[in-house]
């Protein structure tokens, strides 16, 4: 019996409706929040009832330096000029070998918000870009 692989050192591939949009080194806002309604019953002085009301997804950050890889997403970007029109994404946790670990497949994705990098003469730093993605919610990998 071989020990499961863990997501140690990985990127994280993005795709959108087959577009791949190449590989990222930070991705945070994976998950989700149950909002729980709380009711006390008349008489029951024991407990409160926890109610789930809904499912809230925050925003998907990806960062990345910027590459060759950065006019991808520029030039999705520039093709919802006419209308923004909602896709579904796919989300790799890959080993560095290439290995996919982990997918997620978030429905309904649209960008909230691309930040390009800082450039400054005076700053010897990485130039990085940040994706920011809406979605409503995870589609079943079954």
């Amino acid at each position: 019996m071989t020990a499961p692989e863990e997501a140690v050192a990985v990127c994280f591939s993005v795709s959108v409706d087959k577009d791949d949009l190449g590989s990222f080194n930070s991705c945070e806002g994976l998950g989700c929040e149950f909002v729980i309604e709380q009711r006390e019953e008349g008489g029951n002085n024991g407990m409160v009832w926890q109610l789930p009301t809904r499912i809230k997804y925050p925003n998907v950050k990806l960062t990345r330096p910027v590459t060759k890889d950065s006019q991808k997403i520029t030039n999705w970007i520039a093709g919802m000029a006419a209308g923004i029109k909602r896709r579904t994404a796919v989300i790799e946790a890959r080993t560095l070998e290439g290995k996919t670990i982990a997918s997620w497949s978030l429905a309904e994705v649209i960008p909230v918000r691309w930040t390009g990098p800082q450039l400054s003469a005076e700053q010897a730093k990485v130039a990085t870009e940040t994706l920011e993605l809406a979605h409503h919610g995870f589609l079943d990998a079954r």
